[in-house]
């Protein structure tokens, strides 16, 4: 590589980790411990408590009630759980933010129009979550709080997919991989040279298997080091915050302020982002895959939004699923592990907030070492995998067994022996009956969903045909961690029916192992083969994507 395309490729790759470390701040304080918080909070200061409905819910967080007293509010002709009323938004945000991911996908797959996508759902976003400096929970537009979450949830989530839609050809522009590729090159030219050299000849295997192992540690390693990097972004911002939360005593307006506060630190870390990835970025072709390209003048976005959905209705009919089967397994288990994970965490922090009864400033400590122990585990995790020859689908397979634990511990909390306590006869703590055992389950699920959340994205970037990144990584991002919305919604209704939060253990323990037999069936090698062969076959009757040609981009 010259040291021009060694300037270039630093250059993007920059732009794509100061999007990471930008947005998954808004991720770590705003989605996984404010947002649920407040929304809660802002139910609660409108909300009234059961049986009676006429005595007002207290403003205070930090109060310890009866374990047997609920709190409601009312919203249209119905009653519902403040809990709920937190889940129910969450989950609404995501449905529409899913349906947006649909739409643009295809859009962010134009090249011309890939970083304007990113940034204007970035900000989007960004002034969403800013805007919660201006609604207190005393306005009789309070509502309209479900409106900003929304807001933030599809500016997050669609600028997400087209920020992972640069992941594979980051990967494909390091040296590691650029000097395997050559080497591979040197190999099929001499073959070429000389037709008696069998094909299946050591030399060449060994070039191939050099390349497609180059691939997948240079996508593992900047996907695990994106994550570390907004994870870090993360926590800075959240210990900051325990600052105002506890100045202003777990106001409902401190809550308000540490979420507008991520949405300014995101605007701003975004520009450089702006600056540093390219207009149009450039993909090298992978090994034999045709070209297509859709003419530019005849494209719309009006067009390519209908297109959009019909490229989405030809994707998951029986034929499109048995072509790309391995593809389509994988996304069964990250249906219900992504949609497992984020509800684990929401449901946590409302767990520990109207369960256990823990202020804010608590709940902001066991958000901040969650992200700590997922630095931690997404720089740990590939040393171990390396030493131990591991595959990317291997771990992936053991860090959901291991996270299943966390819910089944909950479950335990149901046992007389945890849930009488110390003073009748039964143990001061287990199955997640006191405040303090939320703090090591948060060390035990950060160092988890990091590199969870690492692993789940190379391994998917392997199953991808080129050319089509943006709008497959929509899919995968309509059940991402921000983008799940069955998980919240049952566990919402789990909630309002038996009064009970703890309930919802039961529920996401199985969602983990239901995946586990969907992730024993895919088959990655065989998947990557089957994604060049659908491109080379011309895809869903010539309806793909775009892919972008080394030479042909507009470098800002």
């Amino acid at each position: 590589m010259s040291s021009s395309e060694d300037r270039t490729a630093a250059r993007h790759l920059r732009g794509w980790l100061a999007y990471a470390f930008a947005s998954e701040v808004f991720a770590v304080v705003g989605l996984s411990v404010f947002l649920p918080i407040c929304l809660e909070q802002f139910a609660r200061d409108n909300g009234y408590l059961l049986p009676d409905k006429t005595e007002r819910c207290t403003s205070a967080i930090g109060i310890t009630m009866a374990d047997d007293v609920r709190c409601v509010v009312k919203i249209g002709w119905g009653w519902m759980d403040t809990a709920s009323f937190s889940l129910y938004v969450y989950s609404a945000a995501v449905a529409i933010q899913a349906l947006t991911v649909i739409s643009m996908g295809g859009i962010a797959d134009h090249p011309p129009h890939r970083k304007p996508v990113l940034l204007t759902f970035a900000y989007l976003g960004a002034i969403s979550a800013i805007l919660f400096f201006a609604l207190p929970s005393s306005s009789p537009l309070w509502p309209l709080v479900g409106i900003l979450a929304c807001g933030s949830n599809v500016g997050f989530g669609v600028s997400v997919v087209a920020m992972n839609s640069y992941l594979p050809n980051l990967a494909r522009e390091t040296k590691e991989v650029r000097a395997a590729l050559a080497e591979l090159r040197i190999q099929q030219e001499a073959e070429l040279a000389d037709s008696d050299i069998d094909l299946s000849s050591p030399p060449k295997v060994t070039a191939e298997q050099t390349y497609h192992a180059a691939v997948a540690r240079s996508t593992s390693q900047i996907s695990a080091f994106g994550i570390a990097l907004g994870y870090l972004a993360g926590v800075v911002l959240l210990i900051l915050t325990i600052i105002p939360v506890s100045k202003l005593h777990s106001s409902t307006f401190s809550l308000r302020l540490a979420i507008g506060v991520s949405g300014i630190w995101w605007a701003i870390v975004s520009v450089p982002a702006g600056i540093w990835l390219p207009n149009s970025t450039s993909l090298t072709l992978v090994e034999g895959a045709e070209v297509r390209i859709q003419d530019a003048k005849q494209w719309s976005w009006t067009g390519e939004i209908k297109a959009a959905w019909v490229r989405l209705a030809r994707m998951l009919r029986w034929s499109e699923i048995k072509r790309l089967r391995n593809s389509f397994w994988y996304l069964g288990a990250w249906f219900l592990l992504s949609d497992g994970f984020a509800t684990i965490t929401s449901t946590a922090v409302l767990f520990g907030k109207t369960s256990l009864h823990m202020a804010p400033s608590q709940l902001i400590l066991v958000g901040a070492i969650t992200p700590i122990s997922g630095i931690i585990g997404s720089l740990a995790w590939p040393i171990l995998q390396r030493r131990l020859g591991w595959t990317e689908l291997r771990m992936v397979k053991i860090l959901v067994a291991l996270v299943s634990l966390i819910p089944l511990y909950g479950c335990l909390g149901f046992l007389p022996v945890f849930k009488n306590g110390a003073g009748n006869g039964g143990i001061p703590f287990g199955g997640l009956t006191t405040p303090g055992e939320m703090y090591g389950l948060a060390v035990f699920f950060g160092l988890i969903y990091g590199p969870f959340q690492g692993y789940s994205r190379s391994l998917f970037s392997f199953l991808i045909p080129p050319g089509e990144e943006s709008r497959w990584y929509g899919l995968y991002s309509i059940t991402d961690k921000s983008s799940s919305f069955v998980g919240p919604l049952i566990v919402g209704l789990i909630s309002d029916v038996t009064g009970n939060i703890r309930n919802a253990f039961f529920f996401l323990a199985a969602m983990m192992w239901i995946s586990l037999p969907l992730l024993g069936q895919v088959n990655v090698l065989q998947g990557k083969e089957d994604a060049k062969q659908y491109i080379m076959d011309g895809g869903h009757d010539g309806l793909g994507g775009y892919t972008e040609v080394r030479g042909q981009e507009d470098d800002v």
